[in-house]
């Protein structure tokens, strides 16, 4: 393919009064890093740490400017390692994409061929954006929860962020396996959409703190998905029922809480974190064969919206203002 070849792509740039501004803007082929693997892309999606890397951000992303990212689904257009052939469809999820490296919200990237794995044949690109870094921590942490014994005759599973990309597809996964879910979250208008996806019950996600500064309350749910952090994961385990597990894979509340160990050595209660994106590869090829088998959602176009590339700039900004609701898969050449 001829270096000059061009494309669009997202690009953040740093201002000299120290704002960042987003932009849909022409590249060619020269402008991306060499690597191995150089993908057409033609879905990605919407994720948390792709609006903070957007909002300028230098925890995610450290020079700009910078095409945000972390998923990308697409077509091999060559690769020099020999892993993949021309016109293969594949997926990339984490490692450093969209991170210190241009990132899925552009036509085309350029990669090390171990960051990538081959599409499902069950699964078409744009399901699999659907699903993108937050459906696979979805089902990272609920594939978590059964490791660990975890089974719907033990009683219902809490899953905090319930509007958020993971806590809305956890919520569905849970209800396709047979457990019962309440959803906690901080737009009651949204609670007929969160019973749709399969919720049970649905409660304000500030009832979690009713309990305040007790080291431990009563036991009100078997397991929970925390996609929060701070005093919400707190006192989640707070609540959990004896022999429960937690898991934990946000930090929109804070990276920081603070308890006792009370719910740790009397009700002997686990945390597990979730890691979706430097997992090894061959652990992200396992959840993503469940992902297109038992985990298949049906109706997946109703879990996610359509958007297209020169939209993500507005999409990205409701993330930082708390306005999303479930996930957002971008059509990258739409």
């Amino acid at each position: 393919m001829s270096k000059h070849r061009t494309f669009k792509a997202l690009v953040v740039e740093e201002n000299t009064n120290g704002t960042f501004s987003k932009s849909i803007q022409e590249r060619s082929v020269s402008d991306l890093p060499e690597n191995d693997l150089l993908i057409e892309v033609h879905y990605s999606s919407l994720n948390f740490k792709d609006a903070m890397s957007a909002s300028g951000n230098k925890r995610i992303t450290k020079q700009y400017p910078h095409t945000p990212g972390i998923d990308a689904a697409g077509v091999v257009v060559s690769d020099k390692s020999g892993t993949f052939t021309a016109g293969q469809e594949v997926l990339v999820f984490g490692y450093d994409l969209g991170m210190n490296t241009d990132g899925g919200l552009s036509q085309m990237i350029s990669i090390p061929a171990d960051w990538a794995l081959a599409c499902p044949e069950t699964l078409t690109l744009k399901e699999a954006m659907t699903y993108g870094t937050g459906g696979l921590t979805a089902a990272l942490s609920v594939q978590k929860l059964e490791k660990m014994g975890a089974k719907p005759s033990d009683g219902p599973v809490a899953v905090t962020g319930a509007t958020g990309g993971v806590g809305s597809i956890s919520i569905a996964i849970l209800k396709q396996l047979g457990y019962e879910v309440i959803a906690f979250s901080g737009k009651p208008e949204q609670s007929e959409h969160l019973k749709d996806l399969g919720a049970s019950e649905v409660r304000h996600r500030d009832t979690i703190n009713e309990i305040g500064n007790k080291p431990i309350g009563r036991e009100l749910w078997a397991n929970a998905i925390d996609t929060i952090g701070g005093d919400y994961l707190a006192n989640l385990l707070k609540q959990t029922k004896a022999g429960g597990v937690v898991t934990s894979c946000g930090l929109a509340g804070g990276a920081e809480f603070s308890m006792t160990v009370m719910p740790f050595i009397t009700r002997a209660v686990s945390l597990l974190g979730i890691d979706s994106v430097y997992i090894p590869l061959a652990d992200k090829k396992a959840i993503w064969e469940r992902v297109a088998t038992d985990m298949k959602l049906p109706n997946l176009e109703s879990y996610g919206e359509e958007i297209t590339l020169e939209q993500t700039p507005e999409y990205l900004d409701r993330f930082m203002s708390s306005q999303v609701v479930g996930r957002y898969v971008v059509n990258v050449r739409g």
